[in-house]
């Protein structure tokens, strides 16, 4: 993508709508929503990095109910033109067709290599990525098995969303502040894994969210990491003009 002069390519990651309620998520909403609505108008691309929703569960006919706000902005933006792309987060990770069919948005469930300009970005939510955390790592292969979908879905929709936004809002990542700690660059886990990426080909920015912290950390003189905080806390997004890549807050 050769991004033109005037316009930026801007990411976003962790907002985790509906925690730990929907009521106490929606001013947070209404700011995101006014974040797009302004960056809108110089933006050449959207990259939205997973956790939008704290949960998000697709039926044949059913999606989750509320985020009126965001999925109007969102088709808005997407119907003027401007191309948004979704990468599934470990909350959001049951999505099936929905953007992709009534938003136009591509949504992908693995890391995905672009080129801007000049310039290679390495990009993804971050979950089960690096050494250790073999723990959630066994889990996700069973909450992406067909089967274990399947089961779920059968679960009345009332009775599937109360559960799992009973067990998604106990997740550490928004009740706990263990993980929400800088490790130190050198303990850093996705930091661990952009370097090894590094040995096999090179790339100028590793971007990636999930940590819900904010962090842009140098790997070498020309490749940088950077992780895009939260809409939780920091309210903290990226922005590359072409040449740069900053980490902004709202």
């Amino acid at each position: 993508m050769n991004i033109p002069k005037g316009k930026k390519i801007y990411f976003a990651s962790d907002n985790h709508l509906g925690a730990p309620t929907a009521e106490a998520s929606f001013p947070r909403e209404k700011k995101f929503v006014a974040w797009l609505d302004e960056i809108k108008q110089d933006a050449a691309a959207i990259f939205l990095l997973g956790d939008l929703f704290d949960f998000w569960f697709e039926y044949k006919t059913v999606v989750p109910k509320g985020f009126t706000r965001t999925l109007g902005k969102l088709a808005e933006i997407s119907d003027s033109g401007i191309p948004i792309h979704y990468f599934v987060g470990n909350h959001d990770l049951w999505m099936n067709g929905y953007f992709e069919e009534e938003l136009n948005i591509p949504v992908y469930h693995k890391p995905e290599e672009f080129k801007f300009n000049d310039k290679t970005f390495f990009i993804g939510h971050g979950d089960g990525l690096g050494p250790g955390d073999k723990g959630y790592k066994r889990m996700k292969k069973v909450f992406t098995n067909p089967f274990f979908k399947w089961v779920f879905k059968w679960a009345h929709p009332d009775i599937g969303m109360r559960i799992a936004q009973y067990f998604s809002v106990k997740n550490k990542l928004i009740s706990g502040d263990d993980d929400a700690k800088f490790l130190g660059e050198d303990q850093e886990w996705l930091a661990q894994y952009c370097k090894r990426k590094l040995e096999d080909k090179h790339r100028d920015y590793f971007v990636f969210g999930h940590r819900h912290l904010p962090l842009k950390i140098k790997l070498n003189e020309k490749s940088t990491y950077v992780n895009l905080g939260d809409w939780v806390q920091y309210y903290t997004y990226g922005v590359f003009d072409g040449e740069q890549m900053e980490l902004k807050e709202y």
